[in-house]
């Protein structure tokens, strides 16, 4: 009979939390369940944890900063650059429809030239076909040196 009432001693009567609400008699018996030196290494781990997460924070906003002043004078160099492209390639649209209006007056002017360059062309064309199927290359044509205009 003894051990019962030790027993009941032990146990916290209903009496001592009625002042306090249900989840904060939860968490007190919780609290006498975990043992506080597990707790306090927890939170020394959770401490270390955030100075680590606060130093890689600092360095991405870093990398961030270092990133956008990158991405700001690459973009401006980018931009010049396709202004100089779309520059070239107008200078040479009007460089290829000069040749082809020369080409043509030439033509209509000296029909017997173009011919004799044509034939020319033709025998190299030939040659470097000969030259290529024995060497085992192949040869490259460029757009921009056709005869048809």
């Amino acid at each position: 009979m003894a051990d019962t009432t030790s027993e009941l001693d032990e146990t916290p009567s209903i009496e001592c939390f009625q002042n306090y609400t249900a989840p904060e008699v939860f968490i007190q018996g919780i609290a006498g369940i975990v043992n506080q030196e597990d707790v306090e290494s927890m939170i020394i781990a959770q401490k270390e944890m955030l100075q680590r997460f606060e130093k890689t924070n600092e360095m991405l906003i870093n990398c961030n900063s270092l990133s956008m002043s990158h991405l700001k004078i690459t973009s401006q160099d980018l931009k010049k650059h396709t202004q100089m492209l779309a520059e070239l390639r107008k200078d040479l649209d009007s460089t290829f429809k000069r040749i082809a209006t020369i080409r043509s007056k030439i033509k209509g002017q000296y029909p017997e030239l173009q011919k004799s360059i044509l034939e020319e062309k033709q025998k190299e064309l030939e040659q470097k076909t000969v030259d290529s199927s024995s060497s085992g290359s192949a040869s490259t044509v460029s757009p921009y040196n056709s005869d048809t205009n």
